[in-house]
């Protein structure tokens, strides 16, 4: 029985255009100089994003700590809304290497969103020299954790108008903004309007092995080539997976096709009686009454999924088609009983 892997998105094989274009790319020690297909990738995404400039990192995570210690020093207090990425699954990087002290932010604006009186309220104003300093906002759009959340267009500038106003930075942890920007049917540089920096994931939903992309100014993207080199992310001739980062951007246009896909499934799930709510993007949280069994009668069953708190959490990706979809709702009924919150 073949496995049907909605654990993640990030578990795509590289397509044969992709690795058709590994082998075939331009390269040059990004050290040393530029690796000409690097910065073909860096100047495309910086253009969707809306920004001056864009840099290649290893991953997301890399990408969202040069982003915090672009902004952060020592003594710093950064805002993010609870359970986001960088609170709970970067390893404390945002305070152990960026130096910040982290403050989560109850989601008072919807699921995965703080509100911009939150945001007003728990910057503050300037205390005395020995109190912590608010300096930062990071948001995530989607939210993983909240279930692939979206933070509308709107509810995004009046975020990040409550930061300014209070003088703080703005970094988006937007590792899947493609999925968001979807959605709202809208362009990427409408969900960045504002923002210092952002992080863009190429391997969350758009297939690529591997890499991110930092965005922001053209003077913070040559500093945060500095910050990259630091953590031991200098690349030679990073243009052999930077082309594929490029044929990856060509799935934008069928980002959705993954949102129908798990809404079918969640669909189907609701059809056993399980309290499946209706997923916003590729992500689906189903709350259970007993994780590890659940997970145990998947596995059983042939369908791979993750846990999140009580949740079981299922993602659609691009290398699950809409038959796989019927199919796993077919091997997911006799076990639905497991998944049923009452």
């Amino acid at each position: 029985m073949r496995p049907l892997d909605l654990r993640s998105d990030t578990v795509t094989r590289p397509t044969p255009e992709m690795r058709s274009a590994m082998a075939a790319a331009e390269v040059g020690d990004d050290v040393l100089e530029r690796d000409p297909t690097m910065a073909v990738l860096e100047a495309r995404v910086a253009e969707l994003l809306g920004l001056e400039a864009a840099l290649w990192v290893p991953s997301g995570c890399m990408g969202n700590l040069i982003g915090l210690m672009l902004h952060l020093r020592r003594g710093d207090r950064f805002l993010a809304p609870a359970q986001a990425h960088v609170l709970g699954s970067e390893l404390g990087t945002g305070a152990w290497l960026a130096g910040g002290m982290p403050e989560a932010l109850a989601w008072e604006g919807g699921l995965g969103r703080p509100t911009p009186a939150q945001v007003t309220r728990a910057a503050g104003s300037p205390g005395p020299y020995y109190t912590l300093r608010s300096r930062l906002l990071c948001l995530e759009n989607t939210h993983n954790f909240a279930g692939g959340t979206v933070t509308p267009v709107a509810e995004h500038r009046a975020l990040v108008a409550a930061a300014k106003a209070a003088g703080l930075a703005v970094h988006l942890d937007g590792a899947r903004l493609w999925h968001a920007a979807a959605a709202l049917g809208c362009p990427l540089a409408a969900l960045t309007e504002g923002v210092d920096t952002v992080q863009v994931c190429l391997s969350k939903g758009l297939g690529a092995p591997m890499g991110s992309l930092l965005g922001g100014s053209a003077a913070a993207m040559v500093e945060a080539r500095r910050l990259r080199k630091m953590l031991g992310g200098g690349v030679r001739q990073g243009g052999v997976v930077a082309a594929a980062g490029l044929v990856a951007l060509d799935y934008l246009p069928r980002v959705a096709e993954d949102h129908a896909k798990i809404q079918r499934l969640a669909e189907g799930l609701r059809g056993f009686g399980v309290a499946a709510p209706v997923p916003e993007t590729n992500i689906l949280l189903v709350p259970v009454p007993k994780a590890a069994a659940a997970l145990a009668a998947l596995e059983g069953v042939g369908v791979r999924a993750l846990p999140v708190g009580s949740a079981i959490r299922f993602i659609a990706h691009r290398d699950l088609t809409t038959e796989d979809i019927e199919e796993a709702l077919r091997r997911l009924e006799p076990v639905a009983h497991l998944l049923r919150s009452a």
